[in-house]
C-alpha cells in the first residue's frame, strides 16, 4: 500500500525506536530537524508545533500530509488511501506500492533469517497489488546499510528476494544504496490490471456478503512464539507453521486472479492490519457499515491449539494480530455461488 503504519515486533513505539538508534533523544532529534527545515525553507511559513507523529495516529497523519498535495497528473485515478495507486496505462492501469522493512520495527535482526526476509520484503508489497486484481512486474528495491553489515547476509537477503520474484514472476529492475545507522529495505512495486477487473476499497455495497481467504490471526501467532518460544506442549509442526504464517507469507495474487476469471467483487482489501481495522478501512472507503461474524473466522488447528496452551483467546489474534495477507472481498449475493471449487479456502464472515 502507499502507506502503511508499523504492525510488527514492535509496533506502536516508532518513531521512538529510530530516533535511539541514532544516539538522540527523541525531543532533541525532532527539535533538531526541525530547527534545519527552519533554516532551509525561510518564508515558508512553517511553525514549531508540539503534536508529535507518535501521537496523532496513521490515518489522520496521512489525511495532514496529503492534504498538502495537488494531483498533477490528468492520468491518475486512485491516489492515497487504497492499498495502491492506480494510473492510466494503454488499455489497462499501472498499479504502483511501496513499503518498508526497518530493524527494530518490522523485524530484529538476530532473529530473523535473512532469506526469509527478502521474500517477505517483496511479498508484503505483492499483496498490495493482489487486493487490487493485478498482477505485480517490476520492483525497484532501496537498501540502507549500517557499513557492518556483513556482505554474505546481505546475499542471502537478496536470494530470498530473488526467489519470491521467481515465484510471483516479477523483475527487480534497480534500486538505490545509501549508508545508514539502521538497516532498512524499501521496496517500490508496479504491477498492471485489466480495466474491468480493477479492485479498490472503495465499491462495497449494501447487501453485499463478506468472504476471507485463507486463515486468520497465524501471523500474530508466529510473532509471539518467535519473541517468546513456543508454549509447552506445542508439536514442532505447529511451531514451523506459525513462524513460517508470519516470516513467509504468501501474497494471494494467484488466487485473486482464479476468482476474478468467474466475477468482480464490489471490493476488496488485503488484511495487513488485522480484519477489524482493514475492514473498518473498506467501510469507510465505501460508506457502508459492516456486520462481522467473529465465530465464523476462519482459525487455523496450530492457531487453536497454541492459544489453548497459552491460556488466551485466539480470535483475539485473528481480529487484531495482523500480517496474515489473506483477502477480505465484498460480493454480490448472486456471485457467492462462484466462489465454490476455486481449490483454496474462502470462508463467509459477514
Amino acid at each position: 500500500m502507499p502507506w502503511r503504519w508499523p504492525t510488527s515486533a514492535c509496533a506502536g513505539r516508532w518513531p521512538r525506536p529510530g530516533l535511539r538508534d541514532l544516539g538522540a533523544s527523541p525531543r532533541r532529534c525532532w527539535i533538531s530537524s526541525r530547527r534545519r527545515i527552519c533554516r532551509s525553507s525561510r518564508g515558508s511559513g512553517w511553525r514549531r508545533s508540539t503534536l508529535r507523529v507518535c501521537e496523532i495516529g496513521e490515518f489522520p497523519l496521512i489525511e495532514r500530509l496529503c492534504g498538502r498535495l495537488k494531483v498533477r497528473s490528468p492520468g491518475l485515478v486512485v491516489g492515497p488511501g487504497d492499498d495502491v495507486a492506480v494510473v492510466e496505462c494503454g488499455e489497462g492501469f499501472e498499479l504502483l506500492t511501496v513499503d518498508s522493512q526497518v530493524e527494530g520495527v518490522h523485524f530484529l535482526l538476530d532473529r530473523v533469517d535473512p532469506f526469509a526476509l527478502g521474500r517477505k520484503t517483496l511479498a508484503v508489497n505483492a499483496s498490495d497489488v493482489a487486493s487490487s486484481g493485478g498482477v505485480p512486474l517490476f520492483a525497484l528495491v532501496s537498501l540502507f546499510l549500517p557499513p557492518d553489515l556483513e556482505v554474505a547476509w546481505l546475499e542471502r537477503f537478496y536470494d530470498g528476494l530473488s526467489a519470491e520474484a521467481d515465484r510471483l514472476g516479477v523483475s527487480v529492475v534497480g534500486g538505490n544504496v545509501s549508508r545508514s545507522r539502521v538497516l532498512a529495505f524499501d521496496l517500490a512495486l508496479v504491477g498492471r490490471v485489466e480495466r474491468d477487473k480493477l479492485l479498490l476499497r472503495s465499491g462495497a455495497r449494501p447487501g453485499d456478503r463478506l468472504f476471507v481467504t485463507g486463515h486468520l490471526g497465524d501471523s500474530a501467532a508466529g510473532l509471539k512464539v518467535l519473541l517468546e518460544g513456543a508454549p509447552d506442549g506445542l508439536s514442532g509442526a505447529d511451531a514451523d507453521y506459525l513462524l513460517g504464517r508470519h516470516l513467509l507469507p504468501s501474497a494471494r495474487v494467484k488466487e485473486v486472479r482464479a476468482v476474478l476469471e468467474r466475477f468482480t467483487p464490489t471490493a476488496c482489501v488485503d488484511l495487513s492490519d488485522g480484519i477489524s481495522s482493514d475492514l473498518h478501512h473498506l467501510c469507510r472507503s465505501s460508506g457502508v457499515g459492516a456486520l462481522l461474524r467473529a465465530s465464523s473466522l476462519p482459525l487455523s488447528g496450530p492457531l487453536r491449539r497454541a492459544c489453548a496452551l497459552w491460556g488466551i483467546d485466539p480470535l483475539d489474534l485473528a481480529l487484531r494480530g495482523g500480517e496474515d495477507y489473506e483477502l477480505l472481498l465484498s460480493v454480490r449475493p448472486e456471485d457467492v455461488p462462484h466462489l465454490e471449487g476455486l481449490g483454496f479456502p474462502v470462508q463467509e464472515v459477514g
